[in-house]
């Protein structure tokens, strides 16, 4: 069957016989976590966070943003089409919905610069 526990902050705990859990915070927040060790979030805002069995984090934002999270890189696609990554090392890379490049060192230096006509400006700084 179904298990609720209230808390005295507000918040309420749905065990259900599945294995699924509901925790529904005080701020409206919910937060899903299922048997296969995945999770689900889902904030006031309209902001969804997702966790994969793998450890991958997907945040889909209200505004359409959209994150994704891994060991190797964090990814945001942004309603444009522009996806901007940045690598663990601090490295990162921007490509515009308009085709442009743009690569950034962990420093932030400018490494390669694509121009809209598909010509590269590289430098090395």
């Amino acid at each position: 069957g179904l298990e609720v526990l209230e808390f005295e902050n507000g918040q309420v705990e749905k065990n259900y016989a599945d294995g699924t859990q509901e925790i529904q915070f005080p701020d409206k927040t919910v937060k899903y976590v299922f048997p296969s060790g995945e999770e689900e979030t889902v904030f006031a805002d309209g902001t969804v966070s997702r966790i994969t069995a793998t450890g991958e984090r997907v945040v889909e934002y209200a505004n359409g943003n959209r994150e994704v999270h891994t060991a190797s890189f964090k990814k945001r696609r942004y309603p444009d089409g522009t996806v901007k990554t940045v690598f663990p090392d601090g490295r990162q890379e921007t490509k515009f919905a308009n085709g442009r490049v743009r690569v950034k060192d962990s420093d932030g230096q400018v490494l390669v610069d694509t121009v809209v006509d598909g010509t590269a400006a590289s430098k090395q700084w």
